[in-house]
């Protein structure tokens, strides 16, 4: 497509859940036509009985080592430990040991809590403070790792390998949508020609789209359709982005992950650059 300083026209798919109203007002200002399908949703951490198990637990026996991975996920953790009456004694506790904060974002929440990191990569990324931690040696420390709805299999099971004890918390879990129609409406424009990209802002979205698509038999014809550049599967970053490029998706990123400078990867990739 050539032409034009907007999206104008354009049927942009929007999978998230939390900052779908965010990302759809930066699309429709350009002129493209958001199509809402949010594939997942957030369970509030207050409401969350096993984090409140598992931060009394923490209070009990401190780790050495916690990983702040989202500022959201941060302060939501907070707030539910002010509501299940332990937030003085969690943030003590934070306080005594070493935070490595993965963000910007993540470090933000820890130093609006009063906390400060020890560390935090440049890059925002999971992999950079696995490389870290295991540089420094982790044999017999305890960790806790703050996720962030995808598990990090892999890291938790790397840090264990090299002899840590690790508590990965799920201060927010993500579960499919209590109403599946709108995601299934976006999954049949999808396939069917009905958009020009979509857009994917965490990576448990890609996983609920994928699964909804499994579950009606359209898995493989979604994948075909971003696989063949036909609909642009467009990621705010590279962690978002992974579960795609195992499938062999080439994917848009933008060079920080952001909203804006995601719409305007997607502004480039359409050919359609955006006038400041």
């Amino acid at each position: 497509m050539t032409g034009g300083a907007s999206l104008g026209g354009l049927r942009v798919g929007v999978t998230a859940s939390r900052k779908a109203a965010e990302l759809g007002e930066l699309l429709a200002r350009r002129g493209a036509r958001p199509v809402f399908g949010p594939a997942v949703r957030i369970v509030p951490v207050e409401e969350d009985e096993q984090v409140a198990a598992a931060t009394r637990g923490l209070v009990t026996a401190p780790p050495d080592v916690t990983v702040v991975t989202t500022g959201i996920g941060f302060r939501g953790w907070l707030a539910g430990a002010e509501r299940w009456g332990v937030r003085v004694e969690l943030q003590e506790m934070l306080g005594r040991g070493e935070i490595i904060a993965r963000g910007p974002k993540a470090k933000g929440a820890v130093r609006a809590a009063g906390l400060s990191e020890v560390w935090s990569p440049a890059t925002e990324s999971s992999a950079e403070v696995l490389t870290h931690l295991l540089a420094r040696g982790v044999a017999g420390a305890r960790i806790a790792i703050q996720l962030h709805g995808d598990p990090l299999t892999e890291i938790v099971s790397a840090l264990t390998d090299a002899g840590a004890d690790v508590l990965g918390l799920t201060v927010y879990r993500w579960v499919p949508p209590a109403d599946p129609g709108p995601v299934d409406a976006l999954t049949d424009a999808l396939v069917s020609g009905g958009l020009d990209a979509v857009t994917f802002t965490s990576a448990p979205a890609v996983a609920g789209l994928l699964r909804r698509a499994d579950e009606r038999g359209l898995r493989a014809r979604v994948v075909a359709a971003m696989r063949s550049g036909r609909v642009p599967a467009v990621c705010v970053g590279p962690v978002t982005a992974a579960p795609l490029e195992e499938l062999g998706v080439a994917t848009v990123q933008p060079t920080r992950s952001r909203l804006g400078p995601m719409v305007r990867a997607l502004e480039e990739v359409t050919g359609r650059p955006m006038v400041a």
